[in-house]
């Protein structure tokens, strides 16, 4: 049947299963959401209040539910807003279908009005591009960026469609959905030296990564780490993979680990790094980590291996696929001193904070006992992320959605619109800091259009809370620009926007805030008022071993 460039777009989309897309319209794409208008029983459209606000929202939908997001956006200010969101989906390996609409094709390269290189431009932060200039190739070009965002390593794809090819007509064939992983085989030789590895340890140690969420690879993960008797850590984009509450779980790993991860890791002989990408977050001085163990990595990049850490054997594969090969083959072993020694460290130097007063862990835990470990978390970037992190405990993937590579300011919101548009039987909670809930706040009102009933909790200090931290312990506490005392009252702008809007200065007033918040149908935010110098402990200086990581109590011996 003959259809338009517009029209062949929302077929694919069908094909491809996609039924909800998030976007804002332009000029330059006009004729999609034309065609929108068409379909719009069939795919629902979420029309944010930034194109920015709708890449997020399509990587938190993605993140949540395991599915391919999608989000739309016209010409040149449209499409670069959603540079920062296509950037945040690369550095986590996020499935992502990105697509603009530029200006005709005889006016590509001539400086028109709202024309920019969208492709040049993202080539850096994309699996791969395109560019349709014939309507003929517009079907398979769809067709594949859904097969590249899934396949291997997720990732986004940006499809850049002239608003001619959108308007021109040509032959549409429905095609069914091609299943194509494409990952690579797991090398036996590479299995048979990690298990000879495996066999010869003493002090063996998990480390798991965000591949181990995207591989689904947890019951797998599970196994191994009860098979081996061997203590488990995780890194910010592993939560969830391992359960938090099991006795062998030591905390996460890295610049704000627990000493329980850092000394573990630092002192065992065996470390099974399982999808993580050695992060400079999470290994501190490199040429320290992990200086008395042997290191398997198990990744499904080639790329990642030996590419911050020397390790003695790679293992490439799928997670899921090459736990499976390796849990058939390990018996039940015992470390239990090793075990006990470890759990020591944990009993020892639990993480600490005051709890006299409402803080930014008080309130972590309040959540984590009213939603009893059951609710999607997504977080800003900053203290409370890292609190977030430390006093949630993560039991199943896809619980905990932050941007871990990019540390992007602004993430939150717009994902947690994504997630909970994704699974509206989950309770959704954005956990924000007031520097950060500035940048997207506009998406509130994004919200509450849609009556959509997430809660936003911002822990609110009055700084830039992250980096004056390090302002006050590495920089002579000068202060310089992280002071963010001012007139603007959050639940005041809240209820601006169409939402619910509460202001709580204590432990108490949070928690009666909290449980309303939970009954009512649509946004809330809860304006959380803590001191402006509390600090995420512990930490690891910048430079400094892993091993060397301090709290609060460490730092008033000195």
């Amino acid at each position: 049947m003959q259809l338009t460039g517009a029209q062949i777009v929302m077929e694919c989309l069908k094909e491809q299963g996609v039924d909800t897309v998030f976007g804002f319209p332009g000029g330059a794409i006009l004729n999609v959401y034309d065609a929108l208008y068409e379909y719009q029983e069939e795919i629902t459209h979420y029309l944010t209040s930034h194109e920015q606000g709708a890449s997020h929202a399509a990587d938190g939908y993605a993140r949540a539910t395991g599915k391919v997001g999608v989000c739309f956006a016209t010409s040149g200010p449209g499409a670069t807003n959603l540079v920062t969101g296509i950037a945040t989906a690369y550095m986590d390996s996020v499935p992502l279908v990105a697509i603009t609409c530029n200006v005709a094709a005889p006016l590509l390269g001539k400086d028109s009005f709202q024309e920019i290189d969208i492709a040049g431009i993202t080539m850096p932060i994309t699996k791969h591009n395109y560019i349709v200039k014939n309507v003929k190739d517009l079907a398979n070009t769809i067709r594949k960026a859904f097969i590249i965002a899934k396949k291997g390593r997720p990732g986004p794809v940006l499809i850049d469609i002239p608003k001619d090819i959108t308007a021109a007509k040509c032959e549409y064939k429905l095609e069914e959905v091609r299943t194509n992983k494409e990952v690579p085989k797991v090398k036996k030789e590479d299995l048979t030296k990690a298990l000879k590895q495996i066999e010869k340890a003493k002090k063996p140690f998990l480390f798991v990564g965000g591949g181990a969420v995207i591989s689904g690879a947890g019951a797998e993960v599970l196994k191994l780490a009860e098979t081996l008797d061997a203590p488990v850590a995780d890194s910010l984009m592993g939560k969830g993979a391992f359960p938090g509450t099991h006795k062998l779980y030591t905390g996460m790993l890295g610049m704000h680990g627990t000493k329980a991860a850092n000394y573990g890791v630092s002192q065992c002989d065996l470390l099974i790094v399982i999808g993580a990408r050695f992060s400079d977050r999470v290994t501190g001085n490199a040429k320290k980590f992990a200086k008395n163990a042997k290191i398997i990595q198990i990744d499904i990049d080639e790329a990642e291996i030996n590419k911050n850490i020397l390790v003695a054997t790679g293992i490439i594969g799928d997670i899921k696929e090459t736990l499976q090969l390796l849990n058939e083959e390990i018996r039940q072993q015992e470390h239990q001193d090793w075990v006990e020694k470890i759990l020591d460290y944990k009993k020892r130097f639990p993480l600490r904070y005051h709890e006299e007063v409402l803080t930014g862990p008080s309130i972590i835990k309040e959540i984590y006992q009213e939603t009893k470990g059951e609710a999607i978390i997504v977080t800003e970037v900053g203290q409370h992320q890292m609190w977030a992190a430390q006093f949630y405990a993560y039991t199943k993937p896809r619980t905990l959605l932050t941007s871990g590579g990019l540390g992007t300011m602004g993430y939150g919101l717009g994902a947690a619109i994504g997630a909970k548009v994704g699974c509206p039987n989950k309770t959704v909670i954005n956990i924000a800091g007031d520097g950060c809930f500035r940048m997207n706040l506009n998406e509130i009102a994004t919200a509450a259009r849609y009556q959509i009933p997430l809660i936003e909790v911002v822990i609110n200090n009055q700084v830039l809370g992250m980096v004056r931290q390090w302002q006050s312990l590495f920089y002579g506490q000068r202060y310089s620009q992280t002071i963010l005392e001012d007139q603007v009252d959050f639940a005041t702008v809240a209820k601006g926007l169409g939402a619910k809007g509460i202001r709580v200065t204590s432990k108490e007033e949070f928690s009666k805030a909290f449980k309303q918040a939970l009954t009512e149908k649509g946004p809330v935010v809860i304006d959380c008022q803590i001191e402006k110098d509390e600090k995420v402990w512990p930490m690891v200086a910048p430079g400094a071993s892993i091993e060397e990581v301090f709290d609060e109590n460490d730092l008033n011996k000195k």
